[in-house]
Order: C-alpha cells, then structure tokens, then sequence
C-alpha cells in the first residue's frame, strides 16, 4: 500500500528532470555582409556592396578600435 504513493512520486520527480528538444537553427544569410545594411550604423562613405572596401573597413576597424597595442601606447 505504501508502496504506490512511493512510486507515483518518484515518477513524478523524474518527469520534472526531463530535458527539452533542443533544434539548431537553419537560418542563414541571404546576402553577403558586404551587400550593405538597412540602418544608420554604417561608416559615412561606405559604399555598399563594394567588397574591397568592405575587407578595407574591416582591418581599419581592426587596428584603431581593437588594438589594445596601438591603443596603450598612443599610436594611431
């Protein structure tokens, strides 16, 4: 008799440790980012899709805003 009320809660505790489906999204971009964006956050003069100048702001991104060397050492 004391037997079920043990085995419904230890089944009810077992269902609540059960993890959820998990799916990978698929969702891929329809553009290459050098295509251009629909915002203001672009660089004045940036034409899109210019790929050069796209790969050229990019490494000018690269070394004046990452750089921490350059940054610290006050190199520009």
């Amino acid at each position: 008799m004391k037997a079920l009320p043990i085995a419904v809660a230890a089944l009810a505790l077992l269902a609540a440790c059960g993890e959820k489906p998990q799916q990978a999204s698929t969702k891929k971009a329809d553009v290459p980012a050098s295509q251009g964006t629909n915002n203001g956050y672009a660089v004045p003069g940036w034409k899109a899709g210019d790929e050069k100048d796209w790969e050229t702001q990019l490494k000018n991104r690269a070394q004046r805003g990452q750089n921490e060397y350059q940054r610290t050492t006050g190199a520009s």
